[in-house]
């Protein structure tokens, strides 16, 4: 036996309450390490979510400025041009969505009030068609003894049927208003969020390497610095393989729901296609919510008639091919990730961060499960995150 183990079993029988407690305080230890950190993602979120999403942007373009400046172009040129291809498209999309996402912001507290109206009409026909043919007779023979009734009870019963319907009415509409200026509201810091990522991709596409090859080559943390270049290539080949893999089938799968509802006339195709488009960059839930979301938008141009399923039925076919298709023959078996572990995550990020969380969370799961991979660590881990 060695003399190390030796010593550390003569301790353990000599001191046998010291190392249970160590043990405890270790794991203690840990908890609160895990509770600060969760804490400080929590409250740096508005600083934290314009870094990721920036940081992931930059991964993508950074090759094509690699491969620019082979042919000696600055990284400076490339950069603006590369922005400028990345921004133009966006910003052409947007001007021509705005103003249909401006009228249904504008139409929603009609919307929900015609939906309510609607309901209310059906449910009014409902209880007539339940009513037994007795009740009519029953209140003929009782017209007489309605003159020794008490009429103001009578009359209460339509005027606060009446009341309420108009109660629910005036929260629905108060809750669309509501809605719309809280997205008013927030579109300045929106767009303030926005133009800080466009300056900050620019910055690290054109510093970003210098610095990045400084902290290898002169830092003292970073022991084997070639192996430390091979690994921060692999990872951002395979990372940005799959972002970019992502994206194009997002992106087909806009302008194919797009052209099928131009096709079967339903109006304003264009903002549903980029709609399912950038819900699909959320696995399992953004489907569904596509979903709900068509279904709203069918009852308000059909009506309450079957024709109202139609957006719906005809995204859910074409996201069953994408789905379960043409993703799984694209990404393969080793880019697929457990669906448990994605609901869970998915809930835990969008806890932290809101929706711009649930759009970041697989992009951020994916790139855990690549660095673990690649620096060989917590085989568990990966293990966990890709199976089936």
């Amino acid at each position: 036996m060695d003399t190390s183990e030796s010593v550390k079993d003569t301790q353990k029988r000599a001191y046998p309450a010291t190392y249970p407690k160590e043990t405890y305080q270790t794991r203690l230890l840990k908890v609160l390490v895990t509770l600060a950190v969760v804490y400080t993602l929590y409250l740096a979120k508005s600083l934290l979510i314009p870094l990721f999403f920036s940081a992931f942007i930059a991964l993508l373009l950074s090759p094509l400025v690699s491969v620019a400046r082979k042919f000696y172009i600055p990284r400076t040129i490339s950069a603006t041009a590369l922005m400028a291809l990345l921004v133009t498209p966006f910003t052409f999309l947007g001007l021509e969505l705005a103003e249909p996402a401006e009228r249904w912001m504008h139409s929603l507290p009609k919307i929900a009030a015609e939906i309510t109206q609607e309901i209310d009409e059906i449910s009014n026909n409902l209880e007539v068609e339940k009513t037994p043919p007795d009740a009519a007779a029953k209140e003929e023979d009782a017209s007489f003894f309605d003159w020794f009734s008490d009429d103001d009870e009578d009359a209460e019963a339509p005027v606060a049927q009446q009341e309420n319907s108009t109660t629910v009415t005036d929260k629905l509409k108060q809750s669309g208003i509501e809605m719309g200026l809280t997205m008013f509201s927030s579109a300045p810091l929106l767009l303030a969020q926005i133009f800080a990522c466009i300056i900050l991709i620019f910055f690290l596409l054109v510093f970003g390497p210098g610095l990045f090859s400084v902290f290898i080559k002169d830092f003292p943390i970073v022991t084997n610095k070639r192996r430390a270049l091979v690994l921060v290539n692999q990872i951002q080949r395979e990372l940005s393989g799959y972002i970019v893999t992502i994206s194009i089938i997002n992106a087909f799968l806009g302008l194919a729901t797009a052209a099928v509802f131009t096709y079967m006339g339903v109006d304003d195709a264009l903002l549903w296609g980029a709609l399912v488009a950038l819900m699909n960059f959320v696995p399992y839930l953004g489907g569904l919510a596509s979903c709900s979301i068509l279904l709203v938008a069918g009852v308000v141009q059909f009506g309450l008639v079957s024709a109202a399923l139609l957006p719906a039925i005809l995204f859910l076919g074409i996201n069953i091919i994408e789905s379960q298709l043409v993703t799984p023959a694209v990404l393969g078996k080793s880019m697929q990730l457990n669906p448990l572990i994605i609901i869970l995550w998915l809930s835990v990020t969008g806890w932290l961060w809101g929706v711009v969380g649930v759009l970041l969370a697989v992009p951020l799961l994916m790139s855990f499960k690549i660095i673990l991979k690649n620096l060989g660590v917590l085989p568990h881990w990966i293990k966990l995150i890709k199976s089936k």
